[in-house]
């Protein structure tokens, strides 16, 4: 999962950013609106923060840009204006959630939570998909009852494609989501093959059918029968 925080105090910034990375998701920052702009007019996320207050404009036209590209990237809007006008602003918008600051950062982690599940899952705090049981808030993959093992960005990528059962994903959204910035340094995408391989394997080991499709030329994706 793919998180977007806009935040112009440098070190709640990096609060966020190291609360939500431990957390499992992957994180882009930036600092001001422009920069934000930017990010989500090329780039798709699961969730994107917003503070309100930012050196060169307002938090709430990024908001009203989201909804306007039709963005399924949920909204949770932080922001020390802990004003009623402000609030129902940022909801009538379209803002999933709203938090004043200051605020705990477990409260946040499990504010992110829930914008996800009702976003991606229908607020479900477990997806059954064939022989698969997922619950997202434990990290944790059941195959026929038993755990599955498997590594972090494998995690990522399963959680990717349960998102989005039946739909093609080329190999560049599947680098951006999960891998973020990170993905436009690398010289190929081959990585992808590599990890959606052990995937695949580890899910058949543990009597799983083969569900993940290659579509040549195109990408994978998430076949539900």
């Amino acid at each position: 999962m793919k998180v977007l925080i806009v935040e112009d105090e440098a070190p709640l910034r990096t609060s966020l950013l190291n609360c939500l990375r431990q957390d499992g998701y992957v994180c882009e920052t930036a600092e001001n609106y422009r920069h934000a702009h930017t990010k989500i007019k090329l780039y798709q996320y699961d969730c994107v923060l917003v503070d309100l207050t930012l050196p060169d404009g307002n938090g709430l036209d990024l908001v009203r840009t989201l909804k306007a590209d039709q963005s399924p990237a949920g909204v949770l809007i932080i922001s020390a204006r802990d004003s009623l006008d402000d609030k129902i602003a940022g909801l009538d918008l379209g803002a999933d959630d709203y938090l004043p600051k200051p605020f705990h950062l477990a409260e946040l982690s499990a504010r992110v939570r829930a914008i996800i599940r009702r976003r991606q899952f229908q607020g479900q705090h477990h997806i059954i998909f064939r022989d698969l049981v997922l619950f997202p808030d434990q990290n944790l993959v059941l195959v026929h009852d038993k755990p599955l093992n498997l590594t972090r960005k494998e995690y990522d990528l399963l959680l990717f494609l349960l998102a989005s059962p039946n739909r093609v994903l080329t190999k560049e959204a599947i680098a951006e989501h999960i891998w973020g910035d990170a993905a436009d340094m690398a010289d190929s995408l081959d990585f992808i093959y590599s990890h959606l391989k052990n995937l695949r394997k580890k899910l058949q080991e543990a009597g799983a059918d083969n569900y993940i499709r290659t579509i040549y030329g195109l990408g994978y994706k998430l076949a539900s029968g």
